[in-house]
C-alpha cells in the first residue's frame, strides 16, 4: 500500500516537473510581446495577433513572406501581391485609411507607415499600431525582424528570409557581364520627373549591381530634376515603369540621348514596377529585373561627358516627399524617405504635389 502511494507522489512530481519544463520552453510571447516601432513606441501585445490589417504593400509582403498571410483581415488599395491578397477588404490608401472600415476588421493589428496620418487616430480608438517603413536595404532586414516580433513569430524566420534576399541580389550583381559594370543609369520613378538617387533603396540596388546612378547620394533619394539635367547627365540606360512611359521620349532634347536614340530603354510592366518600387521580401526579384535588363542594355561604347557632375546642384529643383502619398487608385505604395533640400533653391515638395504619374 505505501509502495503504490509513493508510486502516485512520484509520478505527480514528475508531471510537475514536465509541466514546469514545458512552461520554460514556450517562447516569450506567452507572457506577451513588446515590439518598439519606427516612433520609438514600445507596442505591447498580450498574444499573437490573430487579425492583423496591413496599410503598406512592402509590409503586406513582409507578413505573406513570413508564412502569415492567413492572419491579414484587410489591406490598403495598394496592396496586391500576392494575389490572394486582393480577395480581402481595401481600406482605403496608406496615407488615408478609411478609419471605419479598419475599425470594422476589429483588428488585434495594425500595420502602418511613418508616412501615414491616421496612426495617432487608430491609437486613440483603442486599436495596437505598429509603425514601420522599410527606406533601405537595411531598413528591410530590421523591418522584418520586426514584423515577426509582433506576430510572434521567431526571428531566426526573418533571417532566414534576409539571407534569401541578401544572396540573391549578390548573385544578380555575380550575373551581369564585365561590360556592364561601366553603364550609367538613370531610374525614373514618377514623370515630374522624380528619379531614383543613389541613397533609395532602388539606388542601393543599382550601386549592389556594379553600376552608376547618374544621380549621387547628394541629390537625396528620390530628388525631383529639371528635365535638361537628365539630358545633360546622358545616362547610358534608363529605366522607368509603363506608367511613366508615355511621352518621355517627347521632352525636349530627349531624343538625342544616347539611352533613348540606341534603344537602351527597359520599359517595365505594371507588376515589374510594383516590384521594383517596394522596398521589402522582393528586392530579390527586383535585383534580378534589374541585372535582366543591364544585361540587354549592356553598353560599350564611349563614357558620356561629364558636364552633368558639374550642374547636378542648379538642375535639382526639389526633394520629393513619400510616393507612398499619392493618391492614385492604381498607383503601388513606396516607402521613402524624404530627400533633404540641400541643393541651392530646394523647397520640401508635400504629399498633394506628386500627383502627375505612377511609378
Amino acid at each position: 500500500m505505501f509502495s503504490i502511494k509513493r508510486q502516485r507522489l512520484f509520478l505527480i512530481e514528475l508531471l510537475a516537473a514536465v509541466v514546469w519544463l514545458c512552461a520554460g520552453a514556450l517562447p516569450v510571447h506567452a507572457a506577451g510581446i513588446e515590439v518598439t516601432d519606427d516612433r520609438g513606441r514600445t507596442v505591447t501585445l498580450a498574444a499573437p495577433p490573430q487579425r492583423v490589417v496591413s496599410l503598406l504593400p512592402s509590409l503586406s509582403e513582409t507578413v505573406c513572406e513570413l508564412g502569415q498571410c492567413q492572419r491579414l483581415v484587410g489591406v490598403d488599395r495598394y496592396s496586391n501581391y500576392p494575389a490572394t491578397l486582393q480577395k480581402l477588404p481595401q481600406l482605403g490608401g496608406g496615407l488615408d485609411p478609411n478609419i471605419e472600415a479598419v475599425v470594422a476588421m476589429r483588428p488585434d493589428l495594425v500595420l502602418i507607415s511613418a508616412s501615414s496620418r491616421a496612426a495617432e487616430r487608430l491609437e486613440a480608438l483603442g486599436l495596437k499600431v505598429v509603425v514601420l517603413e522599410p527606406k533601405t536595404h537595411a531598413d528591410v532586414q530590421r523591418v522584418l525582424r520586426k514584423v515577426a516580433q509582433a506576430l510572434g513569430q521567431p526571428v531566426a524566420e526573418a533571417d532566414r528570409v534576409w539571407r534569401h534576399i541578401d544572396a540573391a541580389v549578390s548573385a544578380a550583381a555575380q550575373s551581369l557581364p564585365a561590360s556592364a559594370k561601366a553603364t550609367r543609369v538613370y531610374f525614373e520613378v514618377n514623370r515630374a520627373p522624380y528619379g531614383a538617387g543613389a541613397s533609395s533603396f532602388i539606388g542601393e540596388t543599382l550601386t549592389r549591381l556594379g553600376v552608376q546612378n547618374i544621380l549621387g547620394p547628394e541629390l537625396g533619394p528620390f530628388p525631383k530634376l529639371n528635365p535638361e539635367f537628365v539630358v545633360r547627365a546622358n545616362p547610358d540606360v534608363i529605366m522607368v515603369g509603363a506608367r511613366n512611359f508615355t511621352g518621355m521620349t517627347d521632352r525636349p532634347g530627349w531624343k538625342g540621348m544616347r539611352a533613348i536614340a540606341h534603344n537602351r530603354l527597359c520599359v517595365f510592366s505594371l507588376d515589374e514596377s510594383d516590384m521594383l518600387v517596394r522596398p521589402g521580401p522582393r528586392m530579390a526579384e527586383a535585383a534580378r529585373l534589374m541585372a535582366r535588363c543591364l544585361t540587354e542594355k549592356t553598353v560599350t561604347s564611349a563614357k558620356p561627358a561629364t558636364a552633368a557632375t558639374s550642374t547636378a546642384s542648379s538642375a535639382l529643383t526639389a526633394p520629393i516627399a513619400p510616393i507612398a502619398s499619392a493618391p492614385q487608385a492604381t498607383m503601388p505604395a513606396v516607402s521613402v524617405p524624404l530627400a533633404k533640400a540641400g541643393a541651392a533653391g530646394a523647397t520640401p515638395v508635400t504629399a498633394a504635389t506628386v500627383k502627375g504619374g505612377k511609378p
